[in-house]
């Protein structure tokens, strides 16, 4: 049984490595910046060209141009990372966008951005623990009634796992 926990636990720390590099990206200075195509963002996201340009178009993302080719910064890389995950989660493009305005060009709104993202966390983890409690709950009940019905027709039980 130790095999999944530790699994569960290196997939847990290479997740927050991954987030803690995501803010990091996120809070640095663009100007020495390593830079990206829309291809290489594309592949990394499993975006399409048109996802970058809608993200664009909602002012969520502002890729640099040279010679004509948008390119993005780690920064724009970040965000859209940041964009992602705020939509997985739920969020409006209205929200990401607040949330994302609220961090300034220097930083001067990073405190106001992390008491947001703190309100937003504790609501999204109440919320799942919830949903995880009653997902709990509904199996524990199927799980009842399938080893009833299993006894029911001779059937031996159903293994664990």
């Amino acid at each position: 049984m130790a095999g999944p926990t530790a699994a569960s636990a290196d997939r847990q720390a290479a997740t927050t490595a991954a987030a803690r590099q995501v803010l990091a990206d996120h809070y640095s200075d663009d100007k020495n910046s390593e830079l990206f195509g829309v291809t290489e963002l594309c592949n990394a996201f499993d975006v399409t060209p048109r996802t970058l340009r809608f993200y664009e178009d909602k002012g969520l993302l502002s890729p640099r141009r040279i010679n004509g080719t948008r390119v993005y910064s780690r920064r724009d890389r970040a965000r859209l990372a940041l964009i992602l995950r705020a939509k997985a989660i739920g969020s409006s493009l209205a929200e990401i966008k607040q949330y994302l305005d609220m961090y300034g060009q220097a930083g001067e709104g990073r405190e106001q951005q992390l008491r947001y993202v703190l309100q937003r966390t504790d609501n999204a983890i109440a919320e799942l623990e919830q949903k995880l409690a009653h997902i709990e709950s509904s199996l524990a009940e199927l799980r009842i009634i399938n080893s009833n019905v299993r006894k029911n027709l001779g059937l031996p039980p159903l293994e664990p796992g």
